[in-house]
């Protein structure tokens, strides 16, 4: 089986956070990352030689566990440094109907003009609901803003976006600009 074979690299798990999307979120922290954002939370998970191993299928036993969750959220690091392990595994949560959130440094215009060499980005990409996108900027760095650290990352509502064939704001950041634009000026 596919979810047993595969293993992914990761610095740890959450297995009930409310700050990595919305609601109640099963959260895994993927090692290795590239951007090296000045004044990233998680500096740790930058090198691609730390952290442990673990399979697909311990981390949906994991997810099993428990009833509550609305979702899954990919963090890191930066979960498209493994994107090729990781589609089986969201594949999976969307069958179990939850939704899933995905972290990034990278821009989403950026993921889809290196789909020719990393399709597994547009396959990652297909099953999910909502990215946060763009490295953190220390410069822009904002407490008040839902799910993201600084003021260029964006929630982008996936689904949208590859539908309509351009960036579209997930309605969390539409409502937030709405609510205070001050902030977004």
């Amino acid at each position: 089986m596919e979810l047993e074979k595969t293993k992914l690299r990761i610095a740890g798990i959450v297995a009930e956070s409310f700050v990595d999307g919305p609601g109640i979120r099963f959260a895994i922290f993927t090692q290795g990352c590239h951007h090296n954002c000045p004044g990233c939370q998680n500096p740790q998970t930058h090198s691609f030689d730390g952290g442990h191993f673990i399979s697909l299928t311990e981390i949906l036993d994991m997810i099993s566990e428990n009833p509550m969750l609305d979702g899954v959220t990919f963090s890191g690091g930066d979960p498209m440094c493994q994107a090729k392990e990781l589609v089986p595994l969201a594949r999976e949560i969307k069958e179990r109907g939850m939704n899933l959130v995905v972290y990034t440094g990278y821009t989403y215009e950026h993921m889809m003009e290196l789909v020719p060499e990393k399709p597994e980005f547009l396959e990652l990409l297909s099953f999910t609901d909502l990215l946060v996108d763009g490295p953190f900027i220390m410069a822009q760095r904002s407490l008040d803003l839902e799910f993201r650290g600084s003021l260029n990352q964006r929630l982008v509502d996936v689904q949208e976006s590859l539908a309509q064939g351009h960036v579209v704001l997930h309605r969390i950041q539409l409502d937030e600009m709405a609510e205070h634009p001050e902030r977004f000026s």
